[in-house]
């Protein structure tokens, strides 16, 4: 009872937030995240490094969000806050190690949402070919941050649509590919270019650097966590999720991505940008390319939405914490932290700067250096788990991870070995020479913080804050 209390004073730092999120929304949230740019655009990049064999590349991945979620579902229902890992790694760690995940995570997504804005902008060049990239960008990003403002209650319904729609045309997809595999008589369509050049071109290298990207996409899954901090029945919603969204996810990736395979030789996948859009062009179904991009434009947005949702979540809760400056944990009437958004929507303008000083690999780039975050996190998350398992006896646990000391040990080992593989690739090379640096930087100002900043009384902080 005595830690449970103490854990108390963290999550009374984030009082002020509504609890209006069902379950359901908390699931769509999650997907909303996850199924994006990383599947449409990125697995592009995935196939170039892995050839056919990029499809064991999702599956490690899934097996690693698998683990993760497990971890995440077990302390989250202990603990639902909207710091979520940042907090727990906050009292099982030390303070120290709360900040560094709050702010590496919170880079992370900031520069995710760049590469979905980014993205935005692409896809819409479909339609508009001389158009510049920057005006589309600009004109979405307010439309995202708009109902990112409106509150929780409006975001949770717009998120839940827009993976609604995601989600029947992923399903469109697969049943459409499977259609035209199996009935379709096309010798230029079948398994046969599984084989054509080997199934593993780059051998097991190659497979392996695939898993990066694999990471990448299927980054987000971890906001249900954060999520349950405004969810209306925290521990019910996310056990729900936990059930349904893996299970989601790695259908969707996995069969989407084996159809398109079986459809596009895996060398022309990133031809003319998504390799889904090369299916539908290549299907030659009436105005089913562009009925696709719209499709992708929605998945971008939709994990635009909920990326900028949860990078304002972390800054609030790094604010609450005393963290960042204090003008970011306060809350508006309708408890939307206002100045947490502002400032995390700073990924739309370095998305913007980098469009113009290098409009051809933009998207790689910041893709490149948000892996770094995406993995320190989920990697801390397993190492968090482990330390918080010797508090609990499994007995007082809602919901356990099979397994448990090996899976975690298992999650937190592969991260790990992906991040040090990260320099031997062609994508991700700036991950480390970002990160390394980065979080130097970081501890470099824990401890000048430690040193001379006073930090305001708790109670003080939350007076102060409105709502």
């Amino acid at each position: 009872m005595k830690q449970a209390a103490r854990f108390e004073e963290i999550a009374r730092r984030q009082q002020g937030l509504k609890q209006q999120l069902s379950a359901g929304q908390m699931s769509m949230l999650a997907i909303g995240g996850a199924i994006g740019t990383g599947l449409f655009l990125g697995s592009s990049y995935a196939i170039q490094m892995a050839g056919p064999s990029v499809l064991l590349s999702y599956f490690v991945g899934g097996v690693i969000a698998l683990l993760l979620m497990g971890s995440l579902a077990e302390m989250t229902c202990q603990h639902p806050t909207s710091g979520s890992f940042g907090d727990y790694a906050e009292f099982y760690l030390g303070p120290m190690w709360g900040f560094l995940i709050r702010y590496a995570y919170w880079s992370c997504i900031v520069l995710a949402v760049g590469t979905e804005i980014t993205a935005v902008g692409m896809y819409m060049q479909y339609w508009f070919p001389d158009s510049p990239l920057v005006m589309w960008m600009l004109l979405f990003s307010a439309l995202i941050v708009g109902i990112n403002v409106l509150g929780i209650g409006i975001f949770g319904h717009v998120e839940y649509a827009l993976s609604a729609v995601k989600i029947i045309a992923i399903v469109a997809f697969i049943l459409l590919a499977g259609a035209i595999l199996l009935f379709g008589h096309n010798p230029q369509f079948g398994l046969h270019h599984y084989t054509d050049d080997g199934f593993m071109p780059f051998g097991l290298r190659g497979m392996w650097f695939a898993v990066i990207v694999s990471i990448f996409s299927y980054m987000s899954i971890e906001m249900i966590a954060v999520a349950a901090g405004e969810a209306k029945e925290p521990v019910k919603a996310v056990r729900q999720a936990f059930r349904g969204t893996l299970i989601r996810l790695c259908l969707f990736y996995f069969l989407s991505i084996a159809l398109m395979l079986a459809i596009v030789p895996w060398q022309h996948s990133a031809d003319r940008g998504s390799p889904f859009l090369i299916v539908m062009q290549l299907i030659k179904l009436p105005f089913a390319s562009g009925i696709f991009n719209f499709i992708v434009l929605i998945a971008a947005l939709s994990a635009m939405n909920s990326q900028l949702y949860i990078t304002t979540r972390m800054l609030f809760s790094l604010a609450r914490a005393g963290q960042a400056p204090q003008r970011f944990g306060r809350l508006n009437k309708r408890g939307v932290p206002l100045n947490a958004i502002a400032l995390s929507s700073l990924g739309i303008f370095v998305s913007v700067i980098l469009s113009v000083v290098w409009p051809h690999s933009a998207f790689v780039v910041m893709m490149s250096i948000a892996v770094y975050g995406a993995c320190f996190t989920w990697m801390m998350i397993f190492i968090t788990h482990l330390r918080f398992r010797r508090h609990h006896q499994p007995d007082q646990l809602t919901f356990r991870l099979w397994g448990y000391p090996w899976t975690p040990w298992l999650g937190a080992g592969l991260m790990l070995a992906i991040l040090l593989s990260t320099p031997f690739t062609g994508f991700f090379r700036l991950t480390l020479a970002f990160g390394i640096p980065f979080t130097l930087l970081l501890m470099l100002a824990w401890g000048v913080r430690r040193r001379w900043q006073t930090r305001q009384p708790l109670s003080e902080m939350v007076e102060k804050a409105p709502g």
